[in-house]
């Protein structure tokens, strides 16, 4: 199998990937009955089976994150259309941010079908799909965070110009320009993403149209480009400002705003830099900079582990961004009120019909019992 989570990142000819060399993005132990052959080097490297708890660990994993993106997401979506309301640019972008994690973690229940049965058992179709959606999940996830870095920075930094451009009809128009980036920087997924059959295992896999591995190096600094370095540069630049400006204030919040500005950018470089670390060193390994057989190893274990460490982001993002927040805090207080004074009235209400169906005879009623079905009315 081309690993579970990392066939979605295992850019590589499938040709070349499963004769040629392996690779850097697979994580089952099927994967590892292949070799990396280097021809213009006249090496051949055996890789190591991976270690037998990733069998176990991966799967169990994914599942966790699946459920707790799932709920944590979706809270966040119910909350902000249902009682929120998305009345201010923080608002759009911040539901935008939930659905796109969601869209993210909706690979993960066929990663770990993938990494269990070590073959992708879903049609090609399905392979083009999921391969999207997760390309399309990351790409948006990471613009998502670094315009709410921008937004934050306008609010604190340039509070008179952000009156102008901080609104709901400008918060709607970038995200539709982030969402048509993030479907155009996927589109070769979408297109060189296939199901494949070898040696008796069906994967999904890119098939690359040329023989070298420029495609596959393009689309790992794709990657590093669009989904790091340049949210990086814009993290910094905005919250080297915004703890600057923090400094002169003599609020309250002030040490509770550092300390969140610290947190959004120490999960941010903890959970996305290993990953694009491990794909930079893989675009080495295509220009056959790096080409001895033990670092080969360690980058494909190397890899894995750095990607299941950037799903557990996608989890992460529900409590930084909105459970944080004050405001979102009171509305999930709200949205939990309501929908516990539901549940008590309904009980009433049924407690209410079972008492007067005991008590035919009877024409009182106590007046908490007529409030009760007054309310529900």
């Amino acid at each position: 199998m081309e690993g579970n989570l990392t066939y979605l990142l295992g850019r590589g000819d499938s040709e070349d990937m499963l004769v040629g060399y392996m690779s850097p993005t697979s994580n089952s132990s099927a994967a590892y009955e292949y070799a990396f052959s280097y021809p213009e080097l006249d090496i051949s490297c055996d890789l190591e089976n991976i270690p037998p708890f990733a069998s176990t660990f991966f799967p169990v994993l994914y599942s966790l994150l699946f459920v707790t993106g799932l709920l944590g997401n979706t809270l966040v979506v119910w909350v902000l259309i249902a009682f929120k309301k998305i009345r201010a640019m923080t608002d759009v972008y911040l539901l935008n941010l939930a659905i796109s994690d969601l869209l993210f973690v909706f690979s993960l229940p066929f990663l770990v079908q993938y990494s269990i049965r070590s073959q992708w058992t879903f049609g090609n179709v399905m392979c083009k799909i999921i391969s999207s959606a997760y390309f399309i999940g990351f790409y948006s996830s990471v613009f998502f965070i670094t315009i709410m870095s921008i937004d934050r920075y306008l609010a604190i930094v340039r509070s008179v110009y952000a009156l102008q451009v901080r609104t709901t009809a400008h918060g709607v128009i970038t995200s539709l320009v982030l969402w048509t980036v993030a479907i155009l920087a996927s589109v070769p997924d979408l297109i060189f993403f296939q199901e494949t059959t070898y040696s008796n295992r069906t994967q999904c896999i890119p098939h690359y149209p040329d023989s070298s591995n420029g495609w596959k190096t393009f689309s790992n600094f794709e990657v590093n480009i669009l989904g790091w370095l340049i949210p990086v540069a814009v993290l910094i630049f905005c919250y080297h400002n915004i703890l600057k400006h923090l400094q002169k204030c003599h609020t309250q919040n002030k040490y509770k705003a550092t300390k969140l500005v610290f947190i959004v950018v120490i999960v941010f470089f903890l959970f996305w830099t290993p990953v694009n670390i491990v794909l930079f060193l893989d675009s080495l390994r295509n220009l056959y900079i790096i080409d001895d057989c033990q670092t080969s190893q360690r980058l494909d274990l190397a890899t894995e582990l750095a990607e299941a460490m950037s799903f557990i982001h996608c989890c992460l993002n529900p409590v930084i961004y909105a459970f944080v927040g004050e405001k979102f805090k009171k509305h999930l207080r709200q949205a939990f009120r309501k929908y516990m004074n539901f549940l008590l009235i309904c009980k009433d209400y049924s407690a209410f019909n079972r008492r007067r169906l005991d008590n035919r005879s009877s024409l009182h009623v106590t007046s908490s019992q007529s409030s009760s079905i007054d309310f529900v009315l």
